[in-house]
């Protein structure tokens, strides 16, 4: 227990000194400004259009089936949909995967539900289920350092049956390796409100050895909401959401919630002309920022401007008993990441325009993959250590 302590305290530490550096990333921005109203109205039209959408109905179904075209149709192709029985019948969660460039075995996972009860459920949770779809979208062909899981869960009005029955027999007996999890569910306002503000939830309960790293991601999604929306942003405790199985898990959460909670929520009156459509596309913009920066977005530098700066950079002697020298001549200051066989990071440091030896004397024999990295952009190296 003491190990668990004083690893989520250091994790703690990290995420803490990430929160003070964040500012406004010059090539998420330009990511964020494609984000569509048109998708996002198109998209809540269509699922208001399929029904009521509980467990044993065909409306339930066709959302399922809808939700995988959709994906399909944006050009995914690792698409899992996994059942689960439930009160006489069968759903599905649907799994989409976009693996990652540097850590393609660990997962930022953004969810949302799209069950409903008692209604079309187009704000409870048809805008959390547009949102994500919009950012699946954007970031199709954007790399991201971590592994991405957008997860549409069913289950979740008859009590996170879906979410649980994931954790369970995914999460718990492969081990999966969760960077975060990302909540997304009723996020789209109430019509003749002043939508202004987002809230921002985290983790309070027990265990409470993942607590502090989950308020410091928190943290991190309140600064991506105010950088890439028009929208200020409020911090609470993450409750009643398909976070919870997770949380209990003792994995890392966050989550987003609508601040006008609507009064039309599991009723009839849950539809589209009593939602806030711009809100909706604010929260999304904030959302895909936030995306962003827990997945780590990285710009393709193309092949002949990889090829350059990586020119520029020398690694001697190369294979080393240990000790290594980097040499830049370019103008640019790289930090970089050591990466073991695995893919997991071993080694950070940073250099600048001059030559900088590195002790690696600590690290067992093998083959290493060193990353360079600027602001966006980044190139990679193998190394030897004898």
């Amino acid at each position: 227990m003491f190990k668990q302590i004083l690893l989520s305290f250091l994790l703690f530490i990290v995420l803490s000194a990430t929160v003070s550096a964040q500012t406004l990333n010059s090539f998420y921005s330009g990511i964020v400004n494609n984000v569509s109203s048109a998708n996002i109205l198109a998209d809540l039209n269509t699922f208001e259009s399929l029904g009521v959408k509980e467990i044993n109905t065909t409306a339930l179904d066709n959302t399922q089936a809808w939700i995988k075209s959709r994906y399909e149709s944006l050009g995914y192709t690792d698409i899992v949909e996994q059942a689960f029985s439930f009160s006489g019948g069968t759903t599905h969660n649907i799994i989409i995967t976009k693996t990652g460039t540097l850590y393609p075995n660990t997962y930022v996972i953004i969810d949302g539900h799209y069950d409903t009860i008692n209604g079309t459920g187009t704000n409870d949770n048809g805008s959390g289920t547009a949102l994500i779809l919009e950012l699946a979208r954007l970031l199709k062909d954007i790399d991201t350092e971590y592994s991405i899981k957008f997860i549409h869960f069913s289950g979740e009005e008859n009590g996170l049956i879906g979410s649980n029955y994931y954790v369970n027999n995914t999460v718990v007996p492969q081990s999966l390796d969760i960077e975060l999890v990302f909540n997304i569910d009723e996020v789209g306002g109430v019509s003749g409100m002043v939508n202004d503000t987002i809230v921002c939830e985290q983790d309070t309960s027990s265990p409470t050895t993942n607590n502090a790293a989950s308020a410091a991601m928190t943290q991190i999604l309140a600064n991506a909401m105010e950088l890439y929306s028009t929208l200020d942003t409020e911090i609470s405790n993450a409750y009643g959401s398909d976070y919870v199985p997770f949380e209990n898990n003792g994995e890392i959460i966050t989550g987003l919630y609508e601040k006008n909670e609507s009064p039309y929520a599991h009723t009839s009156n849950d539809v589209l002309s009593n939602m806030d459509v711009d809100y909706l596309f604010q929260v999304t913009k904030g959302s895909l920022g936030a995306a962003l920066h827990f997945a780590v977005g990285t710009q393709t530098l193309g092949v002949d401007l990889e090829d350059e700066m990586a020119k520029k950079v020398t690694i001697y002697p190369n294979p080393s008993d240990g000790i290594i020298n980097l040499k830049n001549t370019s103008t640019k200051t790289f930090n970089i990441k050591i990466l073991n066989v695995l893919g997991k990071e071993v080694y950070t440091s940073s250099i600048d325009t001059t030559t900088t030896s590195l002790d690696l004397s600590s690290l067992r024999k093998g083959i290493y993959m060193v990353v360079f990295k600027t602001e966006n952009a980044s190139f990679t190296k193998k190394i030897v250590l004898n």
